[in-house]
C-alpha cells in the first residue's frame, strides 16, 4: 500500500479498488466524498432547536456535523468553534456524517454554544459597558473643564490689559481645576476612556499652569505700576 499523503489524507486506490478514502482530523477513515456527487446528492431538512429558537435547515444528505455548523454560523451568527451540536442527547464531532449517524430528513438536532465562548463573550460584554461608562464620565469632567477653561480666557484677557483682578479668582479657579483632576484621578478607564482622560489630564493641567502663570504676572505688573 502506498504511504498516506499529509496533504490530501487519500488512500491509494490500487488497494481500494475504485473507492477513494480520506483520513479525517479525529482520525476517522471514511470514504472520500466527491463534490459533484455532494451537489447531486439528496437534501435533507433538519430541525435545529437553539434555546427558544427553532430553524429549519436544509442541507445535503451526505453533509458532515462540521458543514452543518457552517451553515448555523450564517443563521446565528455563531461562529463554528462556538458551536455544539446535539443528536440523539450526545455530543458530535464536526468530522462525523448526518447520513452515518442516523439524521435523516425531519431529524432534530440541538445548537449550544460553547460555555467558554459565552463566558468569553460575557466579560467582552461587562468590558464595553465599563469603557461606556468611564467615557461618559471623562465627558462630564470635560464639560467642566471646558468651562473654567472660558474662565481662565477672561482673567488671561484681564490680565494682559492691566484690569485688577481679585486674588480670589485665582484661587478659585486654581481649587476647581484641582477638583477636576481629582475627579479624573479617580476614574478607573481602559482602550478609548484611558485615551480621553489622558487628555483631559493634560487639558486640566495646562489650564492649572496658566492660572499660577497669570497670577504670578498680575503680581509682577502691580510692582511695575509703582
Amino acid at each position: 500500500m502506498k504511504r498516506l499523503s499529509s496533504s490530501k489524507r487519500v488512500v491509494s486506490n490500487e488497494v481500494k479498488g475504485d473507492i477513494e478514502w480520506e483520513l479525517r482530523p479525529g482520525g476517522m477513515l471514511v470514504q472520500k466524498r466527491n463534490m459533484a456527487d455532494a451537489a447531486s446528492a439528496p437534501m435533507i431538512k433538519i430541525k435545529v432547536s437553539h434555546g427558544s429558537y427553532h430553524r429549519d435547515i436544509v442541507v445535503p444528505a451526505q453533509s458532515t456535523f462540521g458543514d452543518l455548523k457552517g451553515v448555523l454560523a450564517q443563521e446565528t451568527g455563531l461562529e463554528p468553534k462556538e458551536q455544539r451540536l446535539l443528536f440523539q442527547g450526545k455530543e458530535k464531532d464536526d468530522e462525523e456524517c448526518l447520513h452515518m449517524v442516523g439524521v435523516k430528513d425531519m431529524s432534530k438536532v440541538v445548537l449550544l454554544e460553547d460555555p467558554a465562548s459565552k463566558e468569553r463573550k460575557l466579560v467582552e460584554m461587562n468590558s464595553n459597558q465599563s469603557v461606556l461608562k468611564a467615557c461618559e464620565e471623562v465627558a462630564k469632567v470635560r464639560s467642566e473643564v471646558d468651562k473654567l477653561s472660558e474662565k481662565v480666557i477672561a482673567v488671561e484677557a484681564n490680565v494682559r490689559a492691566g484690569t485688577k483682578v481679585a486674588e480670589n479668582e485665582f484661587l478659585v479657579l486654581t481649587e476647581l481645576l484641582m477638583v477636576q483632576l481629582l475627579q479624573l484621578d479617580t476614574i478607573e478607564a481602559d482602550g478609548e476612556a484611558k485615551v480621553q482622560r489622558r487628555v483631559e489630564l493634560g487639558v486640566s493641567v495646562g489650564l492649572e499652569e496658566i492660572v499660577c502663570f497669570l497670577r504670578v504676572a498680575k503680581v509682577q505688573l502691580s510692582y511695575c505700576t509703582f
